[in-house]
C-alpha cells in the first residue's frame, strides 16, 4: 500500500460521524467528513476518496442521488460506496443495489460489522485497513 486509503464519512448526524471517525481513526486511513449531500458530492469530486460511507437521508442531496451520480460519472468508477441508513433493512437491501451501492448497513450498526465491510470494500480496490 503506497498511500493510506481515503474514506469519506457523509452523514448529517454529528454523533454518527464522531463514532465512525473515532473507530476508523484507529487505522492508517485518511478520514474526510461531510455534513450534507452537497458537501459530500463536492468532497467526492475534489478529494476522490477510495470509499464513501454514505447516509441515505441527508439535507440537500440524499445518499441515493449521490451514489447514482458516482456510478454515472467518468473517473469515479473505482470509488466504493457503503450505504448507512435507518430506513429499514428491507428497503435498504432492495434499494441500495439499484443505485449502485457496493454494500449497506442498517442503523444502529455494529462496529465490528462496519469494520468488516470497510475492509472488504477497500480490499476490492487493492487497499487495506491496517
Amino acid at each position: 500500500m503506497t498511500d493510506a486509503p481515503r474514506i469519506l464519512i457523509a452523514d448529517d448526524d454529528p454523533d454518527i460521524r464522531a463514532i465512525l471517525t473515532a473507530h476508523l481513526g484507529t487505522f492508517a486511513v485518511e478520514l474526510l467528513e461531510a455534513r450534507d449531500g452537497e458537501e459530500a458530492l463536492e468532497t467526492i469530486l475534489v478529494e476522490r476518496p477510495d470509499l464513501v460511507i454514505l447516509d441515505v437521508m441527508m439535507p440537500a442531496l440524499n445518499g441515493w442521488e449521490i451514489c447514482k451520480y458516482i456510478r454515472q460519472k467518468d473517473g469515479l468508477a473505482g470509488v466504493r460506496v457503503l450505504m448507512l441508513t435507518a430506513i429499514g433493512e428491507r428497503v435498504n437491501e432492495l434499494t441500495s443495489p439499484l443505485y449502485g451501492a457496493d454494500a449497506f448497513l442498517d442503523k444502529p450498526f455494529d462496529l465490528d460489522e462496519l469494520e468488516a465491510k470497510v475492509r472488504e470494500l477497500l480490499e476490492s480496490t487493492g487497499q487495506e485497513l491496517r
